[in-house]
């Protein structure tokens, strides 16, 4: 027995899971689909938020970022171009270049120049009285601060230098009356742009360019330096609305990458425009979405924990909440299976406690009612027992009074043959008497006629008890039987007439069908004998779907129905057998208006 019930646990198990078999069941999923629904829905829609926020803030650090970039390396430049503004403000002497040599070893060189091209003074580079009218440094300079291009320095073995650096000189009155020239190297301005970029941006993710007005690379990679940047935008980033020069926006490389990337305009001296750099920063799309995604994944994670805390926790509240109904319903089964008399009824005044008591009170209703009914089925099994004796006794009577029917049946039978026949032999022998009598030589006819009248009895008789023997009606319908009987008649007598039925009264076929076509047989025999007609017209039709009716008319010499004939049985044995078959019998005739002999039988019984 114990192995038996370890070996059913896990199918007892399995279908205290299945929610088909066990409302706990139910219950316990629906939490948890709930619970799983609403963390899922949840994380997705506080992870679609955050990450929408990284993102805008990944953006606007990357733009801080570039503008911080920009800011400083304008200010570094800013810073020695008023170094180089500091040299016109004395005497111009070896000195001074030493000095500025020494603060900023970085220049290649320095120059004074005045308004007409003419070096005045310097760190020895340029020569005092050289001309450098034609130079670019010169003419940009007398304009405004100016930084040249990139230009390879072929005669070192350094990296390529960064440009020429000038500004103007102005007098007291803001005249310009000279230019102040250097020369800057590769080596400051690139050390200076990575240090800015690695101090903002310690991951290391981002590029860091240094971009002309034309959009060409002046300072980066070696593979990217004097060359156009070919990104194309695609998007602007998260968190921007408007096309503006600067904002960041992703843009896809030519090797198929895609880069956010941010820019920021370098001042110069307070003037933006005055050099026309750009510094650009840029980050690979995946790296920027990298946090963003992180931070989702963190979400969806944690929504999932809770989501499994709670329906674990749901569960158990379920499992707890409905212990009551469990034991109800274990109770009930009890119950079923006879293993207790009532259903217990638990404290309280819950749903669970009415249902019990509901069912309790149903159980003691359907004992009292099952006593009723028993004591109720013993009153009817000696009911029936009585009526039984009772039934037992109409048949007996019915048959007595089947075999009475079948003894009048009979003797109309007989009425109907024999009887004629023997009236007309007795009519025969009263003429035969007679001639003999007054009339010898007539008497050989009539005993010609008296044979006949014989013979002619003897068939209807043998007719008569064939037709007892074999039922016509019952194997083949009320309508055929009638369609052979009228057949005959119209051979026999020589009268005409016309014989209609319906398909339907045709197949009418009972012991009622039957009774029709003997009265129908007798109300032939009488037109042959008294009638005197020359047409009769048999019809058989139904009206509606339970009435059957047969119609004999003929034109012959009719009658008074009213008047009574003595000795005459015909009209009477009709009326017996209507009578015997629940049938409507009228008859309607007058002294040389013919007769109508209409039967009309209820064949279905109506439905109340």
């Amino acid at each position: 027995m114990t192995s038996h019930r370890l070996s059913r646990s896990p199918k007892t198990l399995l279908r205290g899971l299945d929610p088909r078999h066990s409302l706990v069941a139910g219950i316990i999923w629906l939490v948890i689909a709930l619970a799983a629904s609403f963390a899922i829905a949840a994380s997705v829609w506080v992870g679609g938020v955050a990450r929408e926020i990284v993102l805008q803030q990944h953006v606007r650090r990357l733009a801080l970022e570039t503008d911080q970039l920009g800011s400083d390396l304008g200010q570094a430049v800013t810073a020695r171009l008023q170094a180089l503004r500091a040299t016109d403000g004395g005497t111009p002497s070896p000195a001074i270049f030493e000095r500025l040599a020494t603060t900023y070893p970085h220049l290649g060189w320095t120059a004074l120049v005045n308004a007409a091209g003419v070096v005045l003074a310097g760190d020895g580079s340029i020569g005092p009285g050289t001309n450098v009218a034609e130079r670019p440094w010169f003419s940009a300079g007398l304009k405004g601060p100016w930084i040249g291009v990139i230009e390879e320095n072929r005669a070192t073995a350094r990296a390529p230098v960064l440009g020429d650096l000038a500004t103007p000189l102005k007098d007291a009155e803001g005249h310009v009356i000279g230019v102040v020239a250097a020369h800057l190297t590769w080596h400051w301005a690139g050390s200076d742009v990575h240090r800015l970029s690695a101090t903002l941006n310690p991951s290391g993710f981002a590029q860091t360019l240094v971009l002309n007005r034309a959009d060409t690379v002046l300072v980066g990679a070696d593979e990217l330096r004097n060359r156009p940047w070919a990104g194309v935008i695609l998007a602007m980033a998260p968190g921007t609305d408007l096309e503006m020069p600067g904002t960041p926006r992703f843009e896809r490389l030519p090797d198929g990458q895609t880069v956010l990337v941010a820019r920021a305009a370098v001042s110069v001296d307070g003037e933006p425009s005055a050099v026309g750099w750009q510094v650009q920063l840029s980050e690979p799309k995946q790296q920027v979405y990298q946090r963003a995604n992180a931070l989702a994944g963190r979400i969806l994670w944690i929504s999932v924990c809770l989501g499994t805390a709670t329906a674990f926790i749901g569960a158990l509240g379920a499992r707890h909440l409905t212990n009551r109904l469990k034991r109800l319903t274990r109770s009930a089964g009890a119950v079923g299976r006879n293993e207790i008399a009532r259903i217990e009824v638990p404290s309280g005044r819950d749903e669970v406690a009415q249902l019990a008591a509901a069912f309790a009170k149903i159980l003691d209703d359907l004992r009292q009612e099952r006593s009723d009914l028993l004591t109720l089925s013993s009153e009817l099994e000696r009911r029936v027992a009585v009526r039984t004796r009772e039934v037992e006794r109409l048949a007996e009577e019915a048959r007595y009074a089947a075999i009475v029917r079948e003894r009048l049946k009979i003797a109309r039978d007989l009425h109907d043959t024999l009887a004629h026949s023997m009236m007309a032999m007795l009519s025969e022998v009263r003429l035969l008497r007679n001639l003999q009598l007054h009339d010898p030589t007539a008497l050989p006819e009539e005993l010609v006629r008296a044979e006949k009248v014989a013979h002619e009895g003897l068939t209807e008789a043998r007719i008569a008890i064939a037709q007892m023997r074999v039922n016509a009606v019952r194997d083949t319908g009320l309508g055929a039987a009638l369609a052979k009987a009228f057949d005959r008649f119209v051979n026999h007598t020589g009268l005409i007439g016309e014989f209609t039925t319906h398909p339907a009264a045709a197949r009418f076929g009972d012991e009622r069908a039957e009774t029709l076509f003997r009265m129908a047989e007798e109300a032939l025999r009488n037109i042959e004998r008294h009638a005197m007609a020359t047409r009769v017209d048999v019809a058989l039709a139904m009206h509606g779907e339970t009435h059957l009716s047969l119609r004999i008319a003929d034109d012959g010499n009719g009658f008074d129905p009213s008047t009574s004939r003595p000795g005459h049985f015909g009209l009477v044995g009709l009326r017996e057998q209507a009578h015997l078959i629940d049938a409507d019998l009228r008859i309607d005739s007058a002294p040389n208006h013919g007769t109508t002999l209409t039967i009309q039988l209820r064949i279905v019984p109506e439905i109340l």
